[in-house]
């Protein structure tokens, strides 16, 4: 139990980056972007290719978010520039990414067992530190008898998620996230004071999706390989995480939002391996399971907020009972 929560916490602040490019696209510029579907596996390809032939893996995972940051723009592109409607422009940019991808990697899926990685290069450098044997040994002291055999992607992907958070959340504050934030809230508003939503919604849905092909590359490099068909579902996980975050800690600031996605990415991959440990469930289930938490995050909120409503309003009536009453007497 306790290395499957650890490997689903480990997986879950990888795909941490991918839940905020989908907040920036379906929260803060409220774009229903479909694209994500295919940049996870673009940036998959890119990192895996560039890789397999011979480039950096730190160089190797930025070319995966600059490849990401084009089909956004594109995406954007066609919405804006194309007039065509923000769903179908996603789902056609989706639709074009899958034989993109098959091109970037010339076949449907590529090992990245024998390569050399970005975790494969931080475990080497960890082991000379130490830190697993100081970690391991206080959770041997509590009494678990299974051990992670590192700490190197866990910890690495905490500080890389948590740099990527701050910047979201100073981008945002500054005056062209300011616009792109109006530009989410009121389009026309925003365009009545001569600031270009088109830019604004261009350069929004490229960091999302550079930020989603970042996390794609790092889940390749993480699981040895990429295929052709890891993406299908991805926008509903990454959904998923928002909206169970938000559901749980809330958004009345940014940097509160931000830090809710980010606890719902990993809450989502915790559940997720929970639910699967059940007899009666096995891994072809996990779309129905993505799916049955998204519904209840979604309609939880609102039969809890439904309830104190009706509370509120028996109260009330309570009150006006007992001054009729006093006011009778």
């Amino acid at each position: 139990m306790l290395i499957a929560i650890f490997s689903a916490i480990e997986s879950g602040f990888i795909y941490a980056l991918m839940a905020l490019g989908v907040y920036l696209s379906f929260r803060i510029l409220d774009f229903p972007d479909l694209t994500v579907d295919g940049s996870f596996v673009t940036g998959g390809a890119v990192a895996a290719i560039s890789i397999v032939n011979g480039v950096p893996p730190v160089l190797a995972t930025f070319y995966a978010l600059i490849a990401g940051f084009i089909a956004g723009i594109i995406t954007g592109v066609l919405n804006t520039k194309g007039k065509i409607n923000p769903l179908l422009s996603g789902i056609l940019m989706m639709i074009a990414l899958y034989s993109i991808n098959l091109r970037i990697m010339g076949k449907p899926n590529i090992a990245l067992l024998n390569e050399s990685t970005v975790f494969n290069q931080i475990e080497g450098f960890w082991a000379k530190l130490g830190i697993d044997e100081f970690l391991n040994s206080i959770l041997t002291a509590l009494g678990a008898d299974r051990l992670p055999g590192t700490w190197a992607v866990l910890i690495i992907m905490i500080l890389v998620t948590i740099v990527v958070k701050f910047v979201i959340d100073y981008f945002l504050k500054t005056e062209v996230g300011l616009a792109l934030r109006a530009t989410g809230d009121n389009e026309k508003m925003i365009r009545s004071l001569s600031a270009n939503t088109d830019n604004m919604k261009i350069i929004g849905l490229g960091i999302s999706n550079g930020l989603v092909a970042l996390s794609g590359a790092f889940v390749a490099q993480n699981d040895g390989f990429t295929d052709v068909s890891v993406g299908i579902g991805m926008i509903v996980i990454g959904l998923a995480s928002v909206i169970i975050g938000e559901a749980i800690f809330g958004t009345k600031t940014i940097a509160r939002a931000t830090l809710a996605v980010i606890a719902g990415a990993v809450l989502y991959r915790i559940v997720l391996t929970l639910a699967l440990r059940v007899k009666f469930l096995d891994t072809g289930d996990a779309k129905l399971i993505t799916a049955s938490l998204v519904i209840i995050a979604l309609v939880a909120p609102k039969i809890i907020e439904r309830q104190k409503e009706a509370s509120r309003k028996r109260k009330k009536r309570a009150m006006l009972a007992e001054g009729g009453g006093a006011d009778n007497a």
